[in-house]
């Protein structure tokens, strides 16, 4: 059966020391659309039960999210979850960065997961992020060496939507300007809508509202 990769950060707090992790239904909406139809292996930079954001589990009471923190299956993955330094690409056909803004503090500059995304990439796997997930993305190169998001259409969660939510001090960087400076086409639509946008094996998606959508996009391309 196919596999697919779910990565989680395994950072639990920001730069201004508030409490932050993965971000519930980036994780429980996607997984559900693609649980059904292929293996599912979760993995952090620290392995076994990445932290969960708490205030996703508050702010997210719909039937998927609340059913991925009782599932036994789901709970035994994360409990049991891999570390990104025991993954081989090889043996999966695509990888999924879950979002929070954790991924912008550990992923982004964490040189076991860029080597591992390279890998997915550089193996003609799809590489698909939602949120602040991309950000896990931006050290990750071609085998020319450039950059995976210059010339292609990308989203991401929007400094629009940060300002919002008055976070902008809490990482290190916007992963919107980032992707930008890299030379990402950069969509997006209005805060706290729908976006998705797939560029070959690239997707990605722009906030909580996108991950199911996303999830319909990742199952699309690997039923191809």
């Amino acid at each position: 059966m196919t596999k697919i990769l779910f990565v989680f950060t395994s950072c639990n707090k920001t730069l201004t020391g508030g409490e932050t992790g993965w971000y519930l239904p980036e994780a429980a909406h996607p997984y559900y659309i693609l649980a059904p139809h292929f293996d599912v292996d979760f993995a952090s930079p620290a392995g076994p039960n990445p932290p969960l954001d708490s205030i996703s589990v508050e702010m997210f009471k719909d039937d998927e999210s609340q059913k991925f923190l009782t599932d036994e299956t789901v709970q035994k993955k994360l409990s049991s979850a891999k570390k990104l330094s025991d993954i081989n690409a090889a043996d999966y056909a695509a990888v999924f960065y879950v979002g929070g803004h954790g991924p912008v503090l550990d992923l982004a500059t964490d040189p076991v997961n860029v080597k591992l995304a390279d890998a997915f990439w550089q193996s003609n796997k799809i590489v698909s992020a939602v949120c602040h997930g991309p950000a896990a993305l931006v050290g990750v190169t071609d085998a020319q060496g450039q950059s995976i998001f210059k010339d292609r259409s990308a989203t991401c969660f929007t400094v629009a939507e940060e300002t919002q939510v008055q976070k902008l001090n809490d990482i290190p960087f916007q992963p919107e300007e980032k992707m930008k400076a890299l030379g990402a086409k950069f969509e997006n639509t209005e805060p706290w809508g729908v976006k998705v946008v797939v560029d070959g094996r690239l997707i990605t998606g722009q906030n909580p509202a996108s991950a199911g959508p996303l999830g319909e996009a990742l199952l699309k391309a690997l039923k191809k």
